[in-house]
């Protein structure tokens, strides 16, 4: 980036000392402010499994709940929800083709994502992989919630790559809900609140969260998509 070029003043005690600054860093903080004020951080919060007696309720409604807290504008959107026909099917319906461009716009509307992560087989669900096929993810963050063997970490790495590859940024730190803690909370012992690890966790997340989706934002917003790509 240039550097900061300024026309400078040197007399009169009332006259700025620089009257205009001509730099791309105070122009993108600029443009960054303006974004910030005028509309809240849209988050999705993505329930990943649609498994009969599945678990992924719990999560999905938990975080939803601290990410407003953080001030995000939070929307859910449930997979069970979304007919979506497998990626590229040759074979799918005019209805199952509809749902599938109304579920990318539906997610081209939001500035950041919260996926809700079950592992099955060691990876993730076929139905969170086939949703992300369907739809454009670029230059948008996601944090992601973990859960079954080892926490869901398996998963959550299969679905980090994913989002590598679609030009996601996928924060740091991650939700993992391991086996001690699933059991109490499926049989409905315990709150996903009474974890201390897990809130600290869930914190973090939606801390790094906040920080790439208003930066991702506003990157959108004053960088040209033909640089951007470059």
């Amino acid at each position: 980036m240039g550097g900061i070029r300024g026309i400078c003043r040197t007399s009169g005690a009332d006259r700025p000392l620089i009257e205009s600054v001509d730099s791309l860093p105070v122009t993108l903080v600029s443009a960054f402010r303006g974004v910030e004020e005028a509309a809240p951080l849209r988050l999705a919060v993505i329930t990943g499994s649609t498994r009969d007696g599945r678990f992924a309720d719990k999560p999905a409604g938990w975080i939803a709940r601290k990410a407003a807290q953080h001030g995000f504008e939070v929307s859910g959107i449930d997979l069970r929800d979304v007919t979506l026909p497998f990626f590229g099917d040759p074979q799918a319906s005019d209805a199952q083709r509809q749902a599938a461009g109304a579920f990318s716009a539906r997610i081209a509307e939001f500035d950041a994502y919260v996926f809700t992560v079950a592992e099955y087989n060691h990876g993730p669900t076929a139905v969170l992989k086939n949703a992300l096929d369907h739809a454009e993810w670029r230059r948008k963050p996601a944090g992601l919630i973990g859960y079954g063997g080892v926490g869901g970490a398996r998963a959550v790495e299969h679905v980090r790559g994913i989002a590598a590859e679609l030009e996601m940024v996928t924060m740091q730190a991650a939700v993992h809900i391991n086996f001690g803690d699933y059991l109490p909370v499926a049989k409905g012992e315990k709150q996903l609140s009474d974890f201390p690890h897990l809130e600290t966790s869930a914190e973090k997340m939606l801390d790094q969260l906040l920080w790439w989706a208003r930066s991702l934002r506003s990157a959108r917003t004053t960088v040209p998509a033909e640089q951007a790509r470059a």
